[in-house]
């Protein structure tokens, strides 16, 4: 048997608005602290990373026109995705490297890149995790959805984290090189980081995302010790 919704808890709170249409989640204690986010798009609207599987996630989610896509950005983020993709009826969308982990369910899967609409595109970045990836929406001068890809540090600046499961620190670097590649100044405005919200100290974006990215040591980087 499935689980049920949770009843909510003295701190359930609903989904708040961090771009227009766009709006994240409190963090899941079932994804390790992991922050949620939900795009309305006419087109679709698409969930990034499991919320934690409550009345109240459900009911927002329902009341702004369900959720067509599902996009897990790293294994970690699963949490209760079989029991959401029950309740919703949503596609659950994975990279193919950790699709494995979601053996029941119906799942469409990805090698390096899939696009989901006229605005948005998922992107393979190994590294964090096998399967790690990030979510692209081009609207409001770009939005990366970074997963456990790129977090903000203490100081709430973007970085690759390096931690005893990550699974190939040196690729993980070389995929946050591959980003800055592919985008400009001018179409990566905006980063949304899958955890460590609280760094952000009340901000609910990680703005100028590009230039802060540009600003990373490399070299530096390579040589960091993993954190437990």
């Amino acid at each position: 048997m499935g689980s049920l919704p949770q009843p909510p808890g003295h701190h359930a709170k609903a989904p708040r608005p961090v771009l227009d249409s766009i709006f994240a989640f409190v963090p899941n204690r079932d994804t390790l602290g992991g922050t949620s986010y939900f795009i309305v798009r006419n087109e679709g609207n698409i969930l990034i990373d499991c919320p934690a599987l409550e009345q109240i996630n459900l009911d927002f989610l329902r009341s702004h026109g369900g959720v067509r896509w599902l996009v897990i950005t790293h294994r970690g983020a699963i949490g209760k995705t079989p029991e959401l993709q029950q309740a919703l009826g949503c596609e659950v969308i994975i990279q193919e490297q950790e699709a494995y982990l979601l053996p029941n369910l119906t799942v469409t899967t990805f090698t390096q890149e899939i696009i989901l609409t006229s605005t948005t595109q998922i992107i393979w970045t190994p590294g964090h995790s096998p399967g790690s990836a990030c979510l692209y929406d081009s609207t409001f001068g770009g939005v990366l959805f970074s997963g456990r890809h790129l977090l903000p540090n203490q100081q709430g600046e973007p970085v690759p984290l390096r931690t005893a499961k990550t699974f190939h620190w040196p690729r993980q670097i070389k995929n946050v090189q591959s980003l800055l590649e592919r985008f400009t100044p001018d179409t990566l405005e905006y980063l949304c980081p899958g955890a460590n919200t609280g760094f952000l100290r009340g901000k609910r974006v990680i703005d100028q995302a590009y230039q802060r990215l540009a600003a990373l040591d490399f070299s530096d980087l390579l040589q960091v010790q993993a954190i437990l």
